[in-house]
Protein backbone atom coordinates (compact mmCIF):
# COMPACT_ATOMS: atom_id res chain seq x y z
CA UNK A 1 0.00 0.00 0.00
CA UNK A 2 1.26 3.94 -1.03
CA UNK A 3 -0.49 6.57 0.61
CA UNK A 4 -0.22 9.44 -1.29
CA UNK A 5 -0.80 13.47 -1.02
CA UNK A 6 -4.16 14.44 -3.13
CA UNK A 7 -4.06 18.17 -2.29
CA UNK A 8 -4.73 20.21 1.30
CA UNK A 9 -7.46 17.62 1.58
CA UNK A 10 -7.66 14.34 0.61
CA UNK A 11 -4.96 11.19 -0.05
CA UNK A 12 -5.05 8.33 -2.10
CA UNK A 13 -4.41 5.15 -1.24
CA UNK A 14 -2.56 2.76 -3.87
CA UNK A 15 -2.89 -0.94 -3.90
CA UNK A 16 -2.03 -3.67 -6.19
CA UNK A 17 -5.16 -4.99 -7.60
CA UNK A 18 -8.82 -3.99 -7.98
CA UNK A 19 -9.42 -7.24 -5.66
CA UNK A 20 -7.92 -5.49 -3.10
CA UNK A 21 -9.38 -2.16 -4.03
CA UNK A 22 -12.65 -3.95 -3.21
CA UNK A 23 -11.63 -4.98 0.01
CA UNK A 24 -9.46 -1.91 1.27
CA UNK A 25 -12.55 0.28 0.38
CA UNK A 26 -15.19 -2.37 2.49
CA UNK A 27 -12.87 -2.06 5.53
CA UNK A 28 -12.21 1.76 5.28
CA UNK A 29 -16.20 2.04 5.10
CA UNK A 30 -16.64 -0.26 7.83
CA UNK A 31 -14.37 1.92 10.16
CA UNK A 32 -15.31 5.19 8.93
CA UNK A 33 -14.41 8.09 11.49
CA UNK A 34 -16.47 11.62 11.61
CA UNK A 35 -14.53 13.91 9.22
CA UNK A 36 -14.40 12.11 6.19
CA UNK A 37 -16.42 13.21 3.38
CA UNK A 38 -16.07 10.63 0.09
CA UNK A 39 -14.50 7.47 0.09
CA UNK A 40 -14.20 6.57 -3.43
CA UNK A 41 -12.37 3.46 -5.44
CA UNK A 42 -10.87 3.41 -8.32
CA UNK A 43 -9.37 0.83 -10.88
CA UNK A 44 -6.22 1.05 -8.43
CA UNK A 45 -6.63 3.24 -5.76
CA UNK A 46 -9.42 4.60 -3.20
CA UNK A 47 -9.36 8.06 -3.18
CA UNK A 48 -10.03 9.41 0.84
CA UNK A 49 -11.30 13.01 0.94
CA UNK A 50 -11.61 14.73 4.46
CA UNK A 51 -12.83 17.43 6.13
CA UNK A 52 -9.57 18.88 7.59
CA UNK A 53 -11.01 21.36 10.32
CA UNK A 54 -12.73 17.97 11.71
CA UNK A 55 -10.00 14.97 10.54
CA UNK A 56 -6.43 16.54 10.07
CA UNK A 57 -4.54 14.90 7.25
CA UNK A 58 -2.11 13.77 9.35
CA UNK A 59 -4.88 11.65 11.52
CA UNK A 60 -6.45 10.34 8.45
CA UNK A 61 -3.35 8.64 7.04
CA UNK A 62 -2.85 6.92 10.70
CA UNK A 63 -6.37 5.93 10.49
CA UNK A 64 -5.84 4.35 6.78
CA UNK A 65 -2.54 2.48 8.40
CA UNK A 66 -4.38 1.04 10.95
CA UNK A 67 -6.93 -0.13 8.37
CA UNK A 68 -4.65 -1.92 6.06
CA UNK A 69 -2.64 -3.45 9.93
CA UNK A 70 -6.02 -4.38 11.10
CA UNK A 71 -7.01 -6.69 7.39
CA UNK A 72 -9.46 -6.51 5.25
CA UNK A 73 -12.73 -7.54 6.49
CA UNK A 74 -12.40 -10.16 3.51
CA UNK A 75 -10.05 -12.12 1.38
CA UNK A 76 -8.71 -10.18 -1.84
CA UNK A 77 -11.61 -11.11 -4.33
CA UNK A 78 -13.65 -12.20 -1.78
CA UNK A 79 -15.66 -8.52 -1.03
CA UNK A 80 -17.73 -8.52 1.88
CA UNK A 81 -21.40 -9.74 1.80
CA UNK A 82 -22.99 -7.01 -0.01
CA UNK A 83 -26.78 -6.54 -1.73
CA UNK A 84 -27.58 -8.25 -4.59
CA UNK A 85 -29.57 -7.20 -7.30
CA UNK A 86 -31.40 -8.38 -10.95
CA UNK A 87 -30.53 -6.60 -13.83
CA UNK A 88 -33.03 -7.54 -16.59
CA UNK A 89 -31.02 -7.55 -20.04
CA UNK A 90 -32.44 -7.72 -23.69
CA UNK A 91 -29.05 -9.11 -25.39
CA UNK A 92 -29.87 -6.61 -28.59
CA UNK A 93 -26.63 -4.51 -28.85
CA UNK A 94 -25.48 -3.37 -31.93
CA UNK A 95 -21.83 -4.54 -31.60
CA UNK A 96 -22.98 -7.95 -29.70
CA UNK A 97 -21.91 -10.04 -33.48
CA UNK A 98 -19.04 -8.07 -33.70
CA UNK A 99 -17.70 -8.18 -30.15
CA UNK A 100 -17.76 -12.11 -30.55
CA UNK A 101 -16.24 -12.13 -33.19
CA UNK A 102 -13.72 -9.98 -32.13
CA UNK A 103 -12.86 -12.64 -29.55
CA UNK A 104 -13.25 -15.62 -31.51
CA UNK A 105 -16.44 -16.99 -30.00
CA UNK A 106 -20.40 -17.03 -30.84
CA UNK A 107 -22.32 -14.33 -29.79
CA UNK A 108 -24.34 -16.97 -28.22
CA UNK A 109 -21.19 -18.13 -25.43
CA UNK A 110 -20.53 -14.46 -25.38
CA UNK A 111 -23.85 -13.70 -23.62
CA UNK A 112 -23.85 -16.97 -21.86
CA UNK A 113 -20.73 -16.36 -19.95
CA UNK A 114 -22.05 -12.99 -19.84
CA UNK A 115 -24.96 -14.05 -17.75
CA UNK A 116 -22.94 -16.78 -15.56
CA UNK A 117 -20.75 -14.48 -14.12
CA UNK A 118 -21.70 -13.07 -10.67
CA UNK A 119 -20.54 -9.33 -10.88
CA UNK A 120 -19.24 -6.57 -8.27
CA UNK A 121 -19.41 -2.91 -8.73
CA UNK A 122 -15.84 -2.10 -8.41
CA UNK A 123 -16.43 1.70 -8.84
CA UNK A 124 -18.26 4.40 -10.46
CA UNK A 125 -17.32 7.00 -12.35
CA UNK A 126 -17.94 8.64 -15.77
CA UNK A 127 -21.63 9.59 -15.14
CA UNK A 128 -23.51 9.82 -12.42
CA UNK A 129 -24.66 5.83 -11.81
CA UNK A 130 -22.49 4.38 -13.81
CA UNK A 131 -21.22 1.52 -12.53
CA UNK A 132 -17.77 -0.43 -13.12
CA UNK A 133 -18.70 -4.25 -12.69
CA UNK A 134 -16.11 -6.71 -12.43
CA UNK A 135 -16.29 -10.47 -12.02
CA UNK A 136 -13.54 -13.39 -11.11
CA UNK A 137 -15.93 -15.48 -13.56
CA UNK A 138 -14.89 -13.23 -16.56
CA UNK A 139 -11.86 -13.61 -18.30
CA UNK A 140 -12.56 -11.63 -21.20
CA UNK A 141 -10.52 -8.18 -21.90
CA UNK A 142 -12.78 -6.73 -24.69
CA UNK A 143 -11.21 -3.91 -26.69
CA UNK A 144 -13.28 -0.46 -26.91
CA UNK A 145 -14.23 0.67 -30.24
CA UNK A 146 -11.88 2.68 -32.36
CA UNK A 147 -14.09 5.35 -32.87
CA UNK A 148 -16.33 6.17 -29.81
CA UNK A 149 -20.00 7.21 -30.62
CA UNK A 150 -21.17 10.55 -30.21
CA UNK A 151 -24.49 9.25 -28.72
CA UNK A 152 -24.68 6.38 -26.58
CA UNK A 153 -28.69 5.36 -25.69
CA UNK A 154 -29.95 4.96 -21.97
CA UNK A 155 -29.74 1.43 -21.23
CA UNK A 156 -27.18 0.37 -23.21
CA UNK A 157 -25.58 -2.50 -21.90
CA UNK A 158 -21.79 -2.93 -22.65
CA UNK A 159 -17.91 -4.26 -22.53
CA UNK A 160 -15.03 -2.64 -22.14
CA UNK A 161 -11.14 -4.36 -21.11
CA UNK A 162 -12.38 -6.22 -17.74
CA UNK A 163 -15.58 -4.57 -16.98
CA UNK A 164 -19.33 -4.33 -17.91
CA UNK A 165 -21.58 -1.65 -17.06
CA UNK A 166 -24.73 -0.23 -18.21
CA UNK A 167 -25.14 3.63 -18.99
CA UNK A 168 -27.61 5.53 -17.22
CA UNK A 169 -28.03 8.21 -19.68
CA UNK A 170 -28.02 9.01 -22.85
CA UNK A 171 -23.86 10.11 -23.35
CA UNK A 172 -21.12 9.69 -25.38
CA UNK A 173 -19.26 6.65 -24.90
CA UNK A 174 -16.68 4.13 -26.78
CA UNK A 175 -17.33 0.70 -25.11
CA UNK A 176 -19.08 -2.68 -27.13
CA UNK A 177 -22.86 -2.18 -26.82
CA UNK A 178 -24.26 -6.17 -26.38
CA UNK A 179 -27.70 -5.36 -24.61
CA UNK A 180 -30.51 -3.20 -23.14
CA UNK A 181 -31.93 -2.34 -19.91
CA UNK A 182 -34.37 -0.59 -18.27
CA UNK A 183 -33.37 -0.97 -14.65
CA UNK A 184 -33.53 2.30 -13.16
CA UNK A 185 -29.89 2.72 -12.56
CA UNK A 186 -30.02 6.59 -11.68
CA UNK A 187 -33.25 8.67 -10.40
CA UNK A 188 -32.21 11.80 -9.13
CA UNK A 189 -36.08 12.34 -7.46
CA UNK A 190 -35.53 9.04 -5.43
CA UNK A 191 -34.25 8.56 -1.71
CA UNK A 192 -31.63 6.33 -3.46
CA UNK A 193 -30.82 7.96 -6.90
CA UNK A 194 -27.94 5.65 -7.21
CA UNK A 195 -28.62 1.63 -8.30
CA UNK A 196 -25.19 0.36 -8.63
CA UNK A 197 -22.76 1.30 -5.33
CA UNK A 198 -19.58 0.30 -5.13
CA UNK A 199 -19.72 -3.25 -3.48
CA UNK A 200 -22.83 -4.15 -4.32
CA UNK A 201 -23.44 -7.67 -6.11
CA UNK A 202 -25.15 -7.67 -9.79
CA UNK A 203 -26.83 -10.75 -12.02
CA UNK A 204 -27.89 -10.27 -14.95
CA UNK A 205 -31.01 -12.12 -16.35
CA UNK A 206 -31.75 -12.64 -19.78
CA UNK A 207 -35.79 -11.36 -21.19
CA UNK A 208 -37.17 -10.83 -24.01
CA UNK A 209 -37.85 -7.36 -25.44
CA UNK A 210 -41.21 -7.52 -24.49
CA UNK A 211 -40.60 -7.80 -20.81
CA UNK A 212 -38.54 -5.24 -21.18
CA UNK A 213 -40.36 -2.28 -18.94
CA UNK A 214 -39.53 0.76 -17.53
CA UNK A 215 -39.38 1.09 -14.09
CA UNK A 216 -41.65 2.78 -11.73
CA UNK A 217 -42.24 6.37 -12.86
CA UNK A 218 -39.92 9.27 -11.26
CA UNK A 219 -41.91 11.36 -8.72
CA UNK A 220 -44.20 14.40 -10.19
CA UNK A 221 -41.70 17.58 -8.99
CA UNK A 222 -44.00 19.98 -7.30
CA UNK A 223 -45.22 22.90 -9.42
CA UNK A 224 -43.17 25.94 -8.23
CA UNK A 225 -44.01 28.73 -6.10
CA UNK A 226 -45.07 32.18 -7.43
CA UNK A 227 -41.57 33.58 -8.50
CA UNK A 228 -40.59 36.74 -6.98
CA UNK A 229 -39.11 37.71 -10.08
CA UNK A 230 -39.06 37.04 -14.11
CA UNK A 231 -36.04 36.71 -15.98
CA UNK A 232 -36.07 38.90 -19.12
CA UNK A 233 -32.54 38.43 -20.06
CA UNK A 234 -30.01 35.52 -18.43
CA UNK A 235 -26.97 37.26 -20.05
CA UNK A 236 -25.06 34.62 -21.79
CA UNK A 237 -25.06 31.92 -18.97
CA UNK A 238 -26.78 31.82 -15.50
CA UNK A 239 -27.76 28.73 -13.31
CA UNK A 240 -28.92 27.86 -9.72
CA UNK A 241 -26.07 27.30 -7.35
CA UNK A 242 -26.15 26.28 -3.72
CA UNK A 243 -23.20 24.24 -1.67
CA UNK A 244 -23.73 21.12 -3.33
CA UNK A 245 -23.64 17.99 -3.49
CA UNK A 246 -21.31 16.55 -1.23
CA UNK A 247 -20.35 13.31 -0.04
CA UNK A 248 -21.44 11.34 -3.38
CA UNK A 249 -18.20 11.15 -5.37
CA UNK A 250 -18.57 7.29 -5.13
CA UNK A 251 -21.78 7.08 -6.32
CA UNK A 252 -20.50 9.27 -9.42
CA UNK A 253 -22.11 12.05 -8.41
CA UNK A 254 -19.61 16.06 -8.24
CA UNK A 255 -20.20 18.19 -5.76
CA UNK A 256 -21.18 21.07 -8.50
CA UNK A 257 -22.23 24.08 -6.55
CA UNK A 258 -21.12 27.83 -6.78
CA UNK A 259 -17.87 27.89 -8.42
CA UNK A 260 -16.77 31.26 -6.35
CA UNK A 261 -17.84 29.93 -2.80
CA UNK A 262 -16.85 32.83 -0.84
CA UNK A 263 -18.59 34.95 -3.42
CA UNK A 264 -21.59 33.12 -3.38
CA UNK A 265 -21.31 33.06 1.10
CA UNK A 266 -20.58 36.59 1.45
CA UNK A 267 -23.63 37.44 -0.86
CA UNK A 268 -25.61 34.83 1.20
CA UNK A 269 -24.69 36.95 4.57
CA UNK A 270 -25.11 40.07 2.94
CA UNK A 271 -28.89 38.99 2.69
CA UNK A 272 -29.28 37.21 6.32
CA UNK A 273 -29.15 33.58 4.41
CA UNK A 274 -26.99 30.53 5.41
CA UNK A 275 -23.45 30.62 3.54
CA UNK A 276 -24.49 27.91 1.14
CA UNK A 277 -28.24 28.98 0.27
CA UNK A 278 -28.97 28.64 -3.78
CA UNK A 279 -28.18 32.01 -5.64
CA UNK A 280 -28.27 32.61 -8.95
CA UNK A 281 -24.34 32.70 -10.76
CA UNK A 282 -24.34 35.54 -13.77
CA UNK A 283 -21.68 33.92 -16.03
CA UNK A 284 -19.98 37.58 -17.81
CA UNK A 285 -22.89 39.73 -17.01
CA UNK A 286 -25.91 41.12 -18.87
CA UNK A 287 -28.35 39.85 -16.56
CA UNK A 288 -32.08 41.45 -16.19
CA UNK A 289 -34.73 40.49 -14.17
CA UNK A 290 -38.12 42.00 -12.55
CA UNK A 291 -39.60 41.94 -8.91
CA UNK A 292 -42.54 40.78 -8.15
CA UNK A 293 -42.46 42.31 -5.06
CA UNK A 294 -40.41 43.82 -2.73
CA UNK A 295 -37.06 41.38 -2.33
CA UNK A 296 -33.49 42.27 -0.57
CA UNK A 297 -30.62 41.03 -2.63
CA UNK A 298 -26.63 41.37 -2.65
CA UNK A 299 -24.09 40.87 -5.67
CA UNK A 300 -20.86 39.83 -5.38
CA UNK A 301 -18.20 38.41 -7.20
CA UNK A 302 -17.20 39.66 -10.78
CA UNK A 303 -16.96 43.26 -11.48
CA UNK A 304 -19.88 45.02 -13.58
CA UNK A 305 -22.34 47.70 -13.65
CA UNK A 306 -25.35 46.87 -11.22
CA UNK A 307 -28.77 48.83 -11.47
CA UNK A 308 -31.85 48.63 -9.65
CA UNK A 309 -35.14 50.84 -11.06
CA UNK A 310 -32.61 52.67 -13.00
CA UNK A 311 -30.48 53.80 -10.00
CA UNK A 312 -26.55 52.14 -9.73
CA UNK A 313 -25.52 50.31 -6.89
CA UNK A 314 -22.46 49.22 -5.15
CA UNK A 315 -21.91 45.11 -5.01
CA UNK A 316 -21.27 43.79 -1.35
CA UNK A 317 -23.85 45.77 -0.09
CA UNK A 318 -27.68 45.18 0.97
CA UNK A 319 -30.06 46.37 -1.54
CA UNK A 320 -33.88 47.07 -1.67
CA UNK A 321 -35.60 45.64 -4.87
CA UNK A 322 -38.83 47.25 -5.38
CA UNK A 323 -41.38 45.75 -6.74
CA UNK A 324 -42.05 46.02 -10.65
CA UNK A 325 -38.50 47.16 -11.07
CA UNK A 326 -35.81 45.61 -12.66
CA UNK A 327 -32.12 44.57 -11.72
CA UNK A 328 -29.77 44.77 -14.28
CA UNK A 329 -26.00 43.78 -14.19
CA UNK A 330 -23.72 45.09 -17.04
CA UNK A 331 -21.16 43.36 -18.96
CA UNK A 332 -18.42 42.24 -16.22
CA UNK A 333 -14.80 44.33 -16.60
CA UNK A 334 -13.36 42.02 -14.55
CA UNK A 335 -13.98 38.58 -13.53
CA UNK A 336 -16.22 35.87 -14.89
CA UNK A 337 -19.12 35.00 -12.49
CA UNK A 338 -21.27 36.95 -9.69
CA UNK A 339 -23.23 35.75 -7.31
CA UNK A 340 -27.19 37.04 -6.72
CA UNK A 341 -28.46 36.09 -3.49
CA UNK A 342 -31.91 36.97 -2.58
CA UNK A 343 -33.06 37.09 1.41
CA UNK A 344 -34.81 33.81 1.78
CA UNK A 345 -32.68 31.63 -0.96
CA UNK A 346 -34.09 30.35 -4.13
CA UNK A 347 -36.39 27.86 -4.65
CA UNK A 348 -36.16 24.47 -6.19
CA UNK A 349 -37.00 21.08 -6.31
CA UNK A 350 -33.71 19.44 -4.56
CA UNK A 351 -31.66 16.91 -6.52
CA UNK A 352 -29.49 14.67 -4.55
CA UNK A 353 -29.74 16.58 -1.55
CA UNK A 354 -29.23 20.38 -3.70
CA UNK A 355 -30.47 22.41 -6.50
CA UNK A 356 -27.51 23.46 -8.17
CA UNK A 357 -26.71 23.07 -11.89
CA UNK A 358 -24.27 20.60 -12.78
CA UNK A 359 -23.62 21.41 -16.63
CA UNK A 360 -21.46 17.85 -17.18
CA UNK A 361 -23.90 15.23 -15.89
CA UNK A 362 -27.37 17.23 -16.51
CA UNK A 363 -28.55 17.62 -12.92
CA UNK A 364 -30.52 20.03 -11.27
CA UNK A 365 -32.68 23.13 -13.08
CA UNK A 366 -31.88 23.99 -16.70
CA UNK A 367 -29.65 27.11 -17.45
CA UNK A 368 -32.10 30.41 -16.74
CA UNK A 369 -33.85 31.43 -19.86
CA UNK A 370 -35.97 34.81 -20.83
CA UNK A 371 -39.48 34.18 -19.11
CA UNK A 372 -38.26 32.06 -16.42
CA UNK A 373 -39.38 32.84 -12.55
CA UNK A 374 -37.31 32.96 -9.96
CA UNK A 375 -39.09 31.71 -6.16
CA UNK A 376 -37.79 32.08 -2.71
CA UNK A 377 -37.15 29.57 -0.59
CA UNK A 378 -38.19 32.09 2.69
CA UNK A 379 -35.91 29.57 4.57
CA UNK A 380 -34.09 30.72 7.87
CA UNK A 381 -33.29 34.25 7.48
CA UNK A 382 -31.09 36.27 9.92
CA UNK A 383 -30.72 39.99 10.43
CA UNK A 384 -29.13 41.76 7.24
CA UNK A 385 -26.14 42.87 8.57
CA UNK A 386 -25.15 46.97 9.07
CA UNK A 387 -22.15 46.88 6.98
CA UNK A 388 -21.07 50.06 5.14
CA UNK A 389 -17.58 49.43 4.23
CA UNK A 390 -16.67 45.63 2.49
CA UNK A 391 -13.23 44.30 1.96
CA UNK A 392 -13.65 43.83 -1.50
CA UNK A 393 -12.08 44.13 -4.97
CA UNK A 394 -12.17 43.63 -8.24
CA UNK A 395 -10.70 40.41 -9.33
CA UNK A 396 -6.72 40.79 -10.48
CA UNK A 397 -5.63 40.70 -14.09
CA UNK A 398 -3.10 38.29 -13.32
CA UNK A 399 -3.47 35.65 -10.59
CA UNK A 400 -1.67 34.07 -8.10
CA UNK A 401 -2.94 30.40 -7.31
CA UNK A 402 -1.72 28.25 -4.54
CA UNK A 403 -1.27 24.44 -5.26
CA UNK A 404 -0.90 21.68 -3.23
CA UNK A 405 1.24 18.12 -3.84
CA UNK A 406 -0.43 15.97 -6.71
CA UNK A 407 -0.30 12.25 -5.97
CA UNK A 408 1.27 11.67 -9.58
CA UNK A 409 3.97 14.51 -9.47
CA UNK A 410 7.20 11.41 -9.79
CA UNK A 411 5.08 11.01 -13.56
CA UNK A 412 6.90 14.02 -14.31
CA UNK A 413 10.50 15.24 -15.35
CA UNK A 414 11.84 17.57 -12.67
CA UNK A 415 12.25 20.13 -15.36
CA UNK A 416 8.59 19.95 -15.67
CA UNK A 417 7.37 20.45 -11.92
CA UNK A 418 9.69 23.43 -11.94
CA UNK A 419 8.10 24.64 -15.09
CA UNK A 420 4.68 24.11 -13.54
CA UNK A 421 5.49 26.58 -10.69
CA UNK A 422 7.48 29.04 -12.64
CA UNK A 423 5.48 29.54 -15.64
CA UNK A 424 2.79 32.30 -16.12
CA UNK A 425 0.20 30.75 -17.28
CA UNK A 426 -2.58 31.21 -19.89
CA UNK A 427 -6.33 30.56 -19.35
CA UNK A 428 -7.16 29.10 -22.95
CA UNK A 429 -10.55 29.61 -24.34
CA UNK A 430 -11.71 25.89 -23.27
CA UNK A 431 -12.73 27.14 -19.99
CA UNK A 432 -16.28 26.55 -18.06
CA UNK A 433 -17.75 24.83 -15.06
CA UNK A 434 -16.30 21.71 -15.93
CA UNK A 435 -12.59 22.70 -15.86
CA UNK A 436 -9.91 24.98 -17.65
CA UNK A 437 -7.50 24.30 -20.06
CA UNK A 438 -4.15 26.23 -19.61
CA UNK A 439 -1.90 27.27 -22.50
CA UNK A 440 2.27 27.18 -21.95
CA UNK A 441 5.59 25.34 -22.08
CA UNK A 442 3.86 21.11 -21.95
CA UNK A 443 5.08 19.27 -19.09
CA UNK A 444 7.10 16.43 -19.91
CA UNK A 445 6.65 12.86 -18.25
CA UNK A 446 9.27 10.66 -17.12
CA UNK A 447 10.82 8.00 -19.69
CA UNK A 448 9.22 5.51 -17.57
CA UNK A 449 5.95 7.21 -17.13
CA UNK A 450 5.69 8.09 -21.48
CA UNK A 451 4.55 4.65 -22.30
CA UNK A 452 2.44 3.93 -19.16
CA UNK A 453 -1.30 4.52 -18.70
CA UNK A 454 -3.03 5.53 -15.83
CA UNK A 455 -5.62 3.51 -14.28
CA UNK A 456 -9.17 5.39 -13.74
CA UNK A 457 -9.00 6.65 -9.94
CA UNK A 458 -10.96 9.59 -8.13
CA UNK A 459 -10.74 12.95 -8.63
CA UNK A 460 -11.70 16.27 -6.77
CA UNK A 461 -12.29 20.06 -7.78
CA UNK A 462 -9.30 21.68 -8.74
CA UNK A 463 -6.87 18.69 -9.61
CA UNK A 464 -4.63 19.27 -12.47
CA UNK A 465 -4.47 16.60 -15.05
CA UNK A 466 -1.95 16.69 -17.75
CA UNK A 467 -3.04 14.67 -20.44
CA UNK A 468 -0.69 12.94 -22.94
CA UNK A 469 0.03 16.67 -25.02
CA UNK A 470 1.38 18.05 -21.72
CA UNK A 471 -0.68 21.10 -21.46
CA UNK A 472 -2.57 21.17 -17.46
CA UNK A 473 -6.47 20.84 -17.00
CA UNK A 474 -7.84 21.85 -14.01
CA UNK A 475 -11.06 20.72 -12.79
CA UNK A 476 -14.00 22.72 -12.03
CA UNK A 477 -17.02 22.22 -9.79
CA UNK A 478 -19.10 20.02 -12.45
CA UNK A 479 -15.77 18.16 -13.26
CA UNK A 480 -15.34 14.08 -13.62
CA UNK A 481 -15.43 12.28 -10.58
CA UNK A 482 -12.91 9.86 -12.14
CA UNK A 483 -9.81 10.12 -14.46
CA UNK A 484 -7.10 8.69 -16.14
CA UNK A 485 -4.68 11.34 -16.74
CA UNK A 486 -2.02 11.67 -13.85
CA UNK A 487 -2.71 15.09 -11.63
CA UNK A 488 0.45 16.83 -11.05
CA UNK A 489 -0.84 19.37 -8.08
CA UNK A 490 -4.12 20.19 -6.83
CA UNK A 491 -5.32 23.79 -6.45
CA UNK A 492 -6.48 24.51 -2.96
CA UNK A 493 -9.78 26.15 -2.40
CA UNK A 494 -8.69 29.64 -2.17
CA UNK A 495 -7.57 28.88 -5.47
CA UNK A 496 -10.07 27.50 -6.70
CA UNK A 497 -12.55 30.70 -5.70
CA UNK A 498 -9.63 33.02 -7.56
CA UNK A 499 -9.82 30.85 -10.84
CA UNK A 500 -13.60 30.97 -11.09
CA UNK A 501 -12.84 34.06 -11.83
CA UNK A 502 -10.28 33.72 -14.59
CA UNK A 503 -11.46 34.34 -17.91
CA UNK A 504 -9.83 33.19 -21.62
CA UNK A 505 -6.48 34.95 -21.79
CA UNK A 506 -6.05 35.51 -17.92
CA UNK A 507 -2.37 35.12 -16.81
CA UNK A 508 -2.26 32.49 -13.83
CA UNK A 509 1.10 32.20 -11.37
CA UNK A 510 1.09 28.64 -9.99
CA UNK A 511 2.48 28.95 -6.06
CA UNK A 512 3.58 26.18 -3.99
CA UNK A 513 1.17 25.38 -0.82
CA UNK A 514 2.75 22.33 0.23
CA UNK A 515 5.18 22.81 2.62
CA UNK A 516 9.00 22.23 2.04
CA UNK A 517 10.33 19.45 2.59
Amino acid sequence: MVIRPFGDSALLVEVDTLAEVLGFHAALVASRPRGVRDLVPGARTVLIHVDPAVLPLAAARRWIEGVDAAGAPAAPGEPAPAEEIEIPVVYDGPDLDETATLLGIGAGELVARHLAARWTVAFTGFAPGFGYLVSADWRIDVPRRATPRARVPQGSVALAGEFTGAYPRETPGGWQLIGTTAAPLFDPLTDTPVLLRPGTRVRFRRVAAAALTAGPAAPAVPPAARPAAVVQDPGPFATVQDAGRPGALADGVARSGAADRPALAAANRLVGNVPGAAAIEVTLGGFRATATRDLWIAVTGAWGSVHVAGREVDPYRPVLWPAGTDLSIGTFRAGVRALLAIRGGVAGHPVVGSIATDTLAGLGPAPLRAGDGIATADAARHPVPPVDLWPWTPPPTVIDVPVAAGPRADWFTPAARRAFLETTWVVGARADRVGIRLDGPPLARTADAASRELASEGMLPGAVQVPPDGLPVVLGTDGPVTGGYPVIGVVTAAGRAALAQARPGSHLRLRSASPRR
